[in-house]
């Protein structure tokens, strides 16, 4: 196989791939030895370098992987933040804050601070992995638990559910000192 051909091949799969992948496979796939493959992948990183690109190869986990570099964080964090806020219907944004500031919390104490049915929100959180299953509740019926996930942390920008405002920073946010929508975030944040 032709250099070229093969770096190509190596930047493509790199690209592709979701998780790290070990010089080795990259040997199988290209039919190269083992320094050749190496040599390949560090010429990459070299250019990407050279050419000041938003993205590197970085050894990780016994391979390597496609990322971008940090000093864009701040950009990417914004994209997901705005991306995932804008994409949830107000019911969900709803059941996803009570789930975040009562955590652990069951359908039930959903639907009673909602006031309505809360499956088809609640199956929409789980699916886009925002929310999870944290155990039952000993109460009658065993119902289950919810609590948000590593995923919520990542798309609010979130460094731990610590940062998540208090009832005076929505209420600052939003610029009402409405009553009743002060008693319906207490009813949310307790």
């Amino acid at each position: 196989m032709d250099l070229s051909d093969a770096k190509s091949i190596i930047e493509a799969v790199l690209f592709a791939a979701d998780k790290p992948v070990s010089v080795e496979q990259f040997m199988m796939l290209v039919e190269l030895d083992y320094n050749t493959v190496e040599r390949l992948i560090l010429e990459l990183q070299q250019e990407y370098d050279t050419e000041k690109r938003s993205f590197q190869i970085t050894e990780i986990a016994n391979g390597f992987q496609m990322c971008t570099r940090s000093e864009y964080a701040l950009w990417i964090k914004k994209f997901y933040t705005t991306e995932v806020s804008s994409r949830l219907s107000m019911s969900s944004l709803e059941a996803l804050a009570i789930v975040a500031y009562k955590q652990p919390a069951t359908r039930a104490e959903i639907e009673e601070i909602r006031g309505v049915s809360s499956d088809s929100v609640i199956h929409t959180l789980l699916e886009r992995n925002l929310i999870s299953i944290i155990g039952r509740k000993d109460a009658p019926g065993r119902p289950l638990m919810y609590g948000t996930t590593t995923e919520f942390l990542i798309h609010f920008g979130l460094k731990d559910l610590s940062e998540l405002p208090s009832i005076d920073e929505i209420d600052k946010m939003l610029g009402t000192s409405n009553e009743e929508m002060r008693e319906e975030l207490r009813k949310v944040l307790g």
